[in-house]
């Protein structure tokens, strides 16, 4: 069944109606053309509702309640994935899989061995781009929310915006112990938020991981294989997933 996000405003809890707008008009009408009396889902980050069309008109379609329900879909922690510039689209899949596997929020990260160089434009077309790309792996996912993907940042500028996080992990080849890895991971109490570092494809320069050390990074280790950036986040991810996840 579709699924779609809307903000609170959208919802008349009172007349048990909701209002859809915007491109999702185009995408129920057009795309899936969807008829009267089809049924979706809609989320509103905390609550899931099961809907039935009502109309469709040329900017609005009007959806009838059928029931609400609060499902447990997301993780009690918030995950951050800071992701340093991959070349060519790596940065789609990537996107995609992270939201898949119950990331929060997607930091573009400008390293020093990125190959990628992005001015304010091409940056922000990029980060528009991977919105969408965030939305509908959302609601293919079945997530209560659309993880945000922030614009492009430095490594300074990123270090900066996760210290306001618990828990910092930054996986290195040279990080040696997969005991204390494993250890910190089950360590990570839930309702923590967690930031995790990954590198573009020639790493990170030893000065970066040091900062990032400094900053109250951990340094951990994926194994004894070299992992590509597209593969790095993605196996923390799904670790992280695994252990966090409820009952």
């Amino acid at each position: 069944m579709q699924r779609f996000f809307v903000e609170p405003h959208q919802i008349d809890r009172d007349r048990h109606e909701i209002h859809i707008t915007g491109n999702d008009v185009n995408h129920i009408a057009n795309v899936l053309r969807m008829k009267k009396g089809e049924e979706l889902w809609i989320s509103d980050k905390e609550k899931e509702y099961h809907c039935v069309i009502e109309s469709t008109e040329e900017d609005e379609v009007l959806l009838h309640i059928l029931y609400v329900q609060e499902p447990d879909y997301e993780l009690k922690n918030r995950i951050y994935l800071f992701q340093g510039l991959p070349k060519a689209d790596k940065m789609e899949l990537i996107i995609q899989k992270a939201v898949e596997l119950g990331a929060y929020s997607v930091v573009p990260v400008s390293t020093r061995r990125c190959v990628v160089k992005l001015d304010n434009k091409k940056a922000e077309k990029k980060v528009s781009r991977w919105q969408q790309i965030a939305e509908s792996a959302a609601k293919q996912s079945k997530r209560m929310l659309v993880p945000e993907v922030r614009s492009v940042m430095t490594f300074k500028e990123a270090l900066a915006y996760a210290k306001e996080l618990d828990v910092l992990l930054i996986p290195y080849e040279l990080a040696k112990g997969m005991k204390e890895t494993k250890e910190l991971i089950r360590s990570i109490e839930p309702g923590k938020s967690i930031g995790v570092f990954i590198g573009p494809e020639g790493g990170f320069e030893e000065q970066e991981v040091a900062d990032a050390m400094e900053a109250g990074a951990k340094p951990i280790t994926l194994g004894h294989r070299i992992l590509r950036t597209e593969t790095a986040g993605l196996a923390v991810l799904s670790v992280l997933m695994f252990q966090l996840e409820d009952e």
